[in-house]
């Protein structure tokens, strides 16, 4: 059973989504947009984190967010922008909400498992009106946070994939 025949099994009904940006940087704030990349369970090939007590790691391997997140809060008035915020993959069409510790996603060949829910920090503060990190808490506005997720099987992913949400984590 390969890791595809998996994640259908377990999950009878998908939610479809793309991938609208992939970003990296040699260390710190923003990550720049680029148009494909490799995935391997390090993470983004070409990318690197600055402090890696806190970021990166095989259970920290990918930070990923939501492009509707994002336009929602320039909405609001925050400067912030894709790649600012530090994640590696901006998504869009997928029920954010159901982003969570234990979902599966699926882009191509890579497969990505949720692992928890990024704390904000101070180096993301720039991208917030009041330099209000709290904004992508968790705890406080739930449903808003950024996620983490190692790589259960690595590949090349590009722009315009789609990205498959699965696993035992929707909904929950």
């Amino acid at each position: 059973m390969t890791l595809e025949d998996a994640d259908r099994a377990t999950e009878p009904a998908s939610t479809v989504g793309r991938v609208e940006s992939i970003n990296v940087s040699r260390g710190g704030l923003p990550k720049r947009p680029i148009a494909e990349a490799d995935v391997t369970t390090n993470g983004l090939e070409g990318d690197w984190q600055s402090d890696r007590r806190y970021h990166g790691g095989p259970d920290r391997a990918v930070v990923i967010f939501s492009a509707e997140r994002i336009a929602a809060l320039q909405a609001e008035g925050h400067p912030i922008g894709t790649g600012t915020t530090g994640e590696n993959l901006t998504l869009s069409g997928l029920e954010w909400t159901e982003v969570v510790p234990g979902a599966r996603l699926a882009i191509g060949e890579v497969r990505l498992e949720v692992t928890k829910f990024t704390t904000p920090c101070v180096n993301i503060a720039g991208s917030f009106t009041g330099r209000d990190i709290a904004r992508l808490s968790q705890k406080i506005r739930p449903g808003w946070s950024r996620v983490c997720a190692r790589v259960l099987a690595s590949g090349r992913i590009r722009v315009g994939d789609a990205v498959r949400l699965t696993g035992a984590g929707r909904g929950s």
